[in-house]
């Protein structure tokens, strides 16, 4: 199965995400680890080419089954909603957001 998640900050994306991995043995993928390279430590991050960027997300969607979650939905993020098998969109009320 392939999930793209989507909403706002704090909208509570990862918690579904991570409760669909574990439910249904997917990993899942947030859009700013794609953006994002982190050092092994996860103290140190800069910012993909946009050339990487498309390799990295190429190879996920290359994958029989995945979880996307994330807030990006510029035109680099469209092929994540068009290959999704179901997409999910969280709108949860301010007070509730995290």
């Amino acid at each position: 199965m392939k999930i793209r998640i989507v909403g706002s900050v704090g909208s509570g994306k990862t918690t579904l995400a991570r409760r669909l991995s574990d439910e249904y043995g997917t990993p899942f993928t947030e859009l700013d680890q794609v953006v994002l390279e982190r050092n092994k430590e996860g103290l140190e991050e800069r910012r993909r080419t946009e050339a990487e960027r498309e390799l990295v997300l190429h190879d996920i969607l290359g994958r029989s089954s995945w979880i996307i979650e994330g807030v990006h939905s510029e035109e680099w993020t469209h092929s994540t909603f068009e290959k999704a098998d179901a997409v999910v969109f969280l709108d949860p009320p301010r007070n509730v957001r995290k």
